[in-house]
C-alpha cells in the first residue's frame, strides 16, 4: 500500500466533489462521501479513515465480517458510519445489523420488514435506503417508479427503521453523461415524493454515483456518492 498515492486520491476526489458541487450552486459539505473499501485490505481502510473519511461502505457480510474487526479504528466511540451497499439475503439480515448502521439496497417490502424485525430483536434502529431500479433494467434489483409510492405505505410504518432516502445505480457506460437522465428522474421522483408527503421530507437524501459518474450525480443532486476506484487505483 501506497500511503501517499492514497492520500493524492483522496485528496483528487475531494477536489472533484467540490468543483461538481460549485458548479451546480450546491454547497460541498452537504455531499458525503462514502469509500468503498471492499477491494482494499484491513490496513488501507484504517488508513483512509485516518485521511479523515468518515463514511465507508462494503457490500458483502462475509468478506467485511473478517475484515472490519482488523481495522482499529472502528473499535473507537466515534467511529465512522458503515453502509452496506451490497445485495440483502434475508438470512443475513441480522448479522448485516450487526455490523453496518446503513443499508443502501433495500429492493422490497419483504426485506424491510424483514429488517424491521431483526432491528428490533437487536433494540436499535437500521438506517435505510430505498433502492429504485430508475432505468428499468432486468438484471437489477429495486423497486419500479411507479411502484415506489405505495411501497413507501408499508415501509413508514415498520418499527426500528429510519428511512434515509432513495438510491440508484445508473447503467454503466463509459461516457458519464449518459447517466444524467437517470439520477435527474431519482431526484425528480425524490422531490414529488415529498411533495405529496409520500416521503418525509427528512428522507431526502439520494444515494446516486460511483467512481466513474459521482461529479454527474453531485450536479443532480446526490447527497452520498460511493466512491472506490478513484480513491485506491494504483495502490498495489
Amino acid at each position: 500500500m501506497d500511503p501517499a498515492r492514497l492520500n493524492t486520491n483522496l485528496l483528487n476526489t475531494r477536489r472533484r466533489i467540490e468543483s461538481a458541487a460549485l458548479r451546480a450552486r450546491r454547497d460541498p459539505d452537504v455531499v458525503t462521501l462514502i469509500a468503498v473499501t471492499k477491494t482494499v485490505n484491513a490496513e488501507t481502510t484504517q488508513r483512509i479513515i485516518e485521511l479523515g473519511v468518515t463514511d465507508i461502505a462494503e457490500n458483502r457480510q462475509q468478506s467485511a465480517a473478517e475484515k472490519l474487526p482488523e481495522v482499529p479504528a472502528l473499535k473507537e466511540a466515534r467511529r465512522p458510519t458503515l453502509h452496506f451497499i451490497g445485495p440483502l439475503q434475508r438470512n443475513k439480515i441480522k448479522r448485516i445489523l450487526e455490523q453496518f448502521d446503513v443499508i443502501h439496497s433495500v429492493d422490497s417490502v419483504k426485506l424491510a420488514q424483514e429488517i424491521s424485525k431483526r432491528a428490533v430483536e437487536l433494540s436499535r434502529t437500521a438506517g435505510i435506503f430505498v433502492q429504485v431500479n430508475i432505468a428499468g433494467e432486468e438484471q437489477k434489483g429495486g423497486f419500479a417508479p411507479g411502484e415506489v409510492r405505495d411501497s413507501l405505505k408499508e415501509i413508514l410504518r415498520l418499527p426500528r427503521v429510519h428511512l434515509w432516502g432513495l438510491m440508484c445505480m445508473a447503467p454503466y457506460d463509459i461516457d458519464p453523461e449518459t447517466a444524467r437522465p437517470h439520477f435527474k428522474a431519482l431526484a425528480a421522483l425524490s422531490r414529488e415524493l415529498i411533495a405529496g408527503r409520500h416521503l418525509p421530507e427528512g428522507a431526502n437524501r439520494l444515494s446516486m454515483g460511483m467512481s466513474g459518474d459521482f461529479e454527474v450525480a453531485i450536479e443532480e443532486g446526490a447527497t452520498h456518492v460511493r466512491v472506490g476506484s478513484a480513491l485506491f487505483e494504483g495502490l498495489h
